[in-house]
């Protein structure tokens, strides 16, 4: 079951996402931030070179960041979700991938969001040598073109959950599955603050249904 925030709706959607096994596994590849035990866990899917995905790793993420997350209260992982098979959304998702092999992922993440939605292939190795990676296995990890399994991987999940943009949120209990009792819900875009606060603080003020 689903509940759907931007067409304030239960969806009751067969699905076969094993949202909590993917979300713990995302702390070996250093793609979540926040308590391993976080009541909340919020599933970002999402794409490096996509204007509302920029504008809520600017507006909205600082205040999910320092409300949410530093305090313990929600568990944060992004997901991949390239909007074109190939091209700088891919290679960016390529260069943070290979940024976390060596215990960089979100460094590389917010300075591919920081520059603006202006990047460009040629500018990634020169991202990750100004951060101080081994710059020869980050070259060789990216012109492998490694992790793009796994990218993509991320998407399909993204459009089994319904999605077909970005970015897409889900909500789910970190403590047990999705269910009719307890629903993911799923938010379809760069919704304001406000209506991310809602949702996590009715989640956080009742406990999943047994």
């Amino acid at each position: 079951m689903v509940r759907s925030l931007g067409m304030l709706l239960l969806l009751g959607l067969s699905l076969t996402v094993p949202v909590r096994a993917e979300a713990g596994a995302s702390a070996d590849d250093g793609r979540a931030r926040g308590r391993l035990d976080a009541p909340v866990t919020m599933i970002e899917y999402s794409d490096f070179t996509c204007g509302y995905c920029l504008k809520f790793f600017k507006e909205t993420l600082p205040k999910l960041q320092a409300k949410y997350i530093e305090t313990g209260k929600l568990r944060f992982v992004y997901r991949d979700y390239p909007r074109a098979d190939r091209g700088v959304g891919v290679d960016a998702a390529v260069a943070a991938r290979c940024a976390g092999v060596q215990g960089r992922y979100w460094a590389m993440h917010d300075r591919l969001f920081g520059e603006g939605g202006r990047l460009d292939a040629s500018a990634f190795k020169g991202f990750a040598k100004s951060m101080g990676l081994d710059q020869s296995q980050f070259n060789q990890c990216f012109d492998e073109r490694r992790h793009l399994e796994s990218i993509f991987q991320d998407r399909q999940e993204a459009n089994r959950w319904g999605f077909r943009g970005t970015p897409g949120f889900i909500l789910i209990y970190t403590a047990v599955e999705p269910s009719e009792r307890n629903p993911a819900v799923a938010i379809p875009g760069a919704f304001p603050f406000e209506e991310f606060a809602k949702e996590l603080d009715r989640m956080l003020g009742s406990a999943p249904q047994s």
